[in-house]
This record gives C-alpha cells, structure tokens and sequence, in this order.
C-alpha cells in the first residue's frame, strides 16, 4: 500500500499544499506525532549520552533491547514492555559490575559484558521464532515509524511527559556529574546515582525510540544529532537546543520524503544526520586549516618583518 502510495504523490513549491499532503492521512499523523516526540527526548538524552563518553552504553542497550522486544513479541507481550524491562535489567547490571569495579562511569568491560549476553539471548529467540515471528523482529531492528497505532502514540506521549520531567529535575546536577565526576561527588552530588537513574532514563528513551528507527539505526536520533551540536558550540544550553533541532530537522525530512518514495524512512533520517556530521566535521576542519595557515603566514611575515 505505502509503496503504491509513493508512486502517486510528489512535492510541490507550494509549502502549505505540501503539508496538507503529508498530514493528510491518519498514520502519518501519527508517524509525525511519535517522531517529534521521540526527536525531542532523544535530543536532550543523546547531549548527555555523548558528554558523558557512553554512546557504547547506549548502543548496548539499543541491542538490549533488541532480546527484550523479540523476548516480548515471542511470549504474546507488548514489545515496548519488553525494551524497557531489559534496558532496565542492563541498567542494574551495568551498575552492579561498575560498584563492584568501584567506578562512577559505565566501564566498557561492564557494558560489554551486558551486551553480549543480551545478544546471546536474541539469538536464541529468533532461534525460537515463527515466520510470522520473523517479521516483528525486522520492525524492531529497523523500525516501523508508518505503522504506529493509537495505542502506541498515547504510550509515547505518557513516557515523554515522564522523561522530561525527570530530566528537568536532575539537569543541573547530572550535567556537574558528567563534567567532573570527582569534584561533584566531593560537593555532596550523588553521582552513582545520577549515573544508575540516566541509564534508567537512557533505557526508556531507547524502548521509545526504536519504534522510529529501530535498534540498529537509534544512534541517528541519540548520538548524531548531540555529536554535531557539541562540534558548533561548548554552551550546554545551546547545544541541547541545537541537538533538539537538528533530531527534529533529521525526523521530519526523513518522514517526509519517505512518505513519497518506496524506501524506509529509517534510511532517510539516518543518512540526512550521518551526511550532516561529515559536513559540520569537513567544514571545521577546513576552518581550522585555514585559520592555522593564517597564523603561520602572519607569524612568518612578523619574523620577517623583525629580521629587517
């Protein structure tokens, strides 16, 4: 149906007409709604994610995830239940092994260890699967952001409302632990759990999230669009913004030329963030060039000029 609807739609220079095209349609109604709320969250959560070196740790509970949901959909449970219960799960071990380490960051030893027995554990529920099994596991690798239901928004809605109201309870605490774990810690901040309660958070977010992109693509909406935002600017309030707009941007371009092509929409919101941390990337390097190439040439005219 999507891909015969493709071949009878196309933008046009009319901004409006184009808008009431795409929202025309009930499921993309809903696709927009979850999307921008997904994008939203995952803006905020992915500028700490990447601030705190843990883009593993939220790969891992990504994959994590990924044994909970097909675990879920195998055992007639909902899958976003099973994301979040595993996440969860990966979350008390995580932390078990970093006390028993007595670290405050997430180790890469501990999220490893984690993410390779929730893999073994995918594993062997695909083993145990169906056909029809089959085809719920390819919308939790990649996601299936056009197929939303009510039932599914109105959860993204609620765990929206709570994660944002957990994260503008703990930012400004959180983001003196990320920064300078030691000297929070001496200040009286608790940081092991600050540490436990943002993979909780983190876990969440990716249970959400994985219904847009899916598991193997998450790290467009947590990691790209935080990592090009910390590039541009060091103020946090700043880059949060930027974070939160360049997912947004990524989620509503992607939606919509999926919307009118036969491809995945995954595809799309992946490749426009990817695309854009090579040219913010390329660009500063250019800059940084430039700039270097100016000095040396100021500094050898100086010396020049002095010698004289």
């Amino acid at each position: 149906m999507l891909i015969a609807l493709a071949d009878t739609v196309s933008f046009s220079w009319d901004v409006f007409a184009d808008i009431q095209m795409l929202l025309h349609y009930h499921f993309m109604q809903n696709a927009y709604l979850a999307a921008t709320l997904v994008a939203l969250v995952a803006g905020v959560i992915g500028y700490f994610m990447v601030l705190r070196d843990q883009s593993f740790a939220g790969h891992s509970l990504a994959n994590v995830g990924f044994a909970g949901a097909t675990g879920a959909a195998l055992f007639g449970i909902t899958p976003v239940v099973g994301l979040f219960l595993a996440g969860l799960l990966a979350a008390v071990g995580i932390q078990s092994l970093n006390l028993a380490a007595r670290q405050n960051r997430q180790s890469d030893i501990a999220v490893g260890a984690v993410f390779t027995a929730s893999l073994a554990l995918g594993f062997l529920f695909i083993h145990l699967s169906t056909q029809e099994y089959a085809a719920n596991v390819y919308n939790v690798l990649f996601g299936n952001v056009l197929g939303i239901s009510d039932a599914d928004v109105r959860v993204i809605v609620w765990s929206t409302l709570l994660l944002m109201a957990v994260l503008l309870f703990i930012a400004r605490p959180l983001l003196f632990a990320s920064i300078d774990p030691d000297v929070a810690a001496a200040h009286g901040v608790p940081v092991r759990v600050l540490s436990f309660g943002y993979l909780v958070l983190l876990a969440l977010e990716v249970a959400v999230a994985v219904q847009v992109v899916g598991v193997l693509l998450i790290f467009a909406l947590l990691v790209t669009p935080a990592a090009i935002a910390q590039y541009v600017t060091t103020r946090p309030a700043v880059s949060v913004l930027l974070a939160v707009a360049l997912a947004l941007l990524f989620t509503w371009v992607g939606l919509a030329v999926g919307y009118v092509t036969p491809y995945p929409v995954g595809f799309f919101i992946t490749t426009f963030a990817f695309a854009t941390y090579v040219l913010v990337r390329g660009g500063q390097f250019v800059w940084e060039r430039t700039i270097n190439r100016g000095g040396t040439i100021h500094r050898a005219r100086t010396a020049m000029g002095g010698s004289v």
